[in-house]
């Protein structure tokens, strides 16, 4: 399974070390408690339709960067801040990768699973 990017004609894994998370303990716990992530790492929350969702960083030591998607399409982007970061957005998948590895995703360029 990898996290696949597409934009102007081109296209860029990501990902290819994907978390999905699923339950709801799963995504209550998200990066918490973790002290890194490998540089090819997405944790992928999944939802049944689009709704705001937010996302904290309390309890995560390291910035990430976060994507908001509802269908494959890109709505939003923030870099998160290690512990006091904030986001939030309608989404119906949300994805976090390290710091740095969504630099080049836009609002309206396109994030997905590939399994």
């Amino acid at each position: 399974m990898r996290l696949e990017h597409r934009t102007d004609g081109t296209r860029r894994t990501l990902a290819s070390d994907v978390e999905v998370v699923d339950s709801f303990l799963s995504r209550a716990r998200g990066l918490m408690f973790r002290r890194s992530v490998p540089d090819d790492y997405a944790m992928v929350f999944r939802f049944d339709d689009a709704d705001t969702r937010d996302l904290h960083m309390a309890f995560v030591p390291f910035d990430i960067d976060a994507v908001w998607v509802v269908g494959s399409e890109v709505v939003e982007t923030k870099r998160l801040r290690a512990w006091r970061g904030v986001g939030a957005a309608v989404a119906d998948t949300v994805m976090e990768l390290p710091a740095g590895a969504a630099a080049d995703v836009e609002v309206g360029d396109t994030v997905r699973v590939v399994e």
